[in-house]
């Protein structure tokens, strides 16, 4: 048996994500099963121990989302793309809104964010526009800023 301190890169499904129950942080540890799907698709979860019930995307910026992953990227990628909320509307049929709880979560994700960025090679233009949606201020900003500079490189004067 793993606990999470051992192995910090353990995949949703494979332990109980609720604090409370005395399996909590125990990786593989057979409490854990697959209880069919979301009505989008995505894959449910139940702790056979406390019997508490998440999804797959709990602690990402999917969760609780009803637009698809793919929908949620792209939007972003328009936004990238120097679109304002408005063309993104027009175009795709999203409240401007949506899209902005999208983008606060995604600062609230820097790291999964991250990941989202490279996966959909954003340029440096596209990544300098999601990052004034997001916000450059206080902590997040700063984590965004270094993140910047880790894809590109540090701007020099």
């Amino acid at each position: 048996m793993l606990t999470m301190e051992e192995n910090q890169t353990a995949a949703i499904g494979t332990f109980c994500l609720n604090e409370a129950c005395k399996d909590y942080n125990k990786v593989n540890y057979g409490n854990v099963i697959k209880s069919g799907k979301t009505d989008k698709g995505v894959q449910r979860y139940i702790c056979k121990t406390c019997k508490k019930s998440f999804t797959e995307t709990k602690g990402t910026i999917f969760y609780r989302c009803r637009h698809t992953e793919d929908e949620i990227v792209e939007c972003m990628s328009m936004l990238g793309d120097r679109n304002s909320l408005a063309a993104i509307h027009r175009i795709k049929g999203i409240k401007e809104e949506t899209v902005m709880k999208w983008l606060e979560k995604a600062s609230a994700h820097v790291k999964q964010f991250e990941r989202l960025v490279r996966k959909k090679k954003l340029s440096r233009v596209q990544f300098d526009a999601l990052w004034t949606y997001v916000g450059h201020k206080g902590e997040k900003g700063a984590e965004l800023k270094k993140m910047q500079e880790e894809l590109f490189g540090v701007e020099r004067p």
